[in-house]
């Protein structure tokens, strides 16, 4: 014979007080942490456009929005899609390419090629 929980003790005297608290406060929380996410976002959408940060500083807040790195070609469409997004020119895209590629040259020629392979 089996012990059956909710014939033994009776369906008016079940804790379904604790489970709806559960899930009151489960359902509180997510609100909470998706109101939180939403204010972040909003945060960096306004620091992207904000005149007081660089150009090279609202490239990057948009760069890691998006999970996208600013293409290296001068003539690629989706600079236009930055810049009206940042709130820049497309000329200070241009400068920011080229700052990006000086350092990319600066880098490599002061750490040098890549060591050559060790031969045993």
């Amino acid at each position: 014979m089996s012990f059956d929980f909710f014939v033994a003790r009776g369906r008016d005297q079940l804790p379904t007080t604790a489970a709806g608290d559960f899930v009151t406060d489960h359902r509180a929380r997510i609100a909470h942490e998706h109101k939180q996410e939403l204010e972040r976002k909003q945060q960096e959408l306004l620091e992207q456009i904000s005149e007081h940060n660089t150009p090279a500083q609202r490239i990057l807040i948009w760069e890691r929005r998006h999970g996208l790195t600013l293409p290296r070609d001068s003539n690629h469409p989706a600079l236009g899609i930055v810049a009206a997004a940042t709130g820049l020119a497309l000329e200070q895209m241009h400068e920011e390419q080229r700052r990006r590629s000086a350092n990319t040259k600066t880098e490599t020629a002061t750490h040098g090629a890549d060591p050559a392979p060790i031969s045993v």
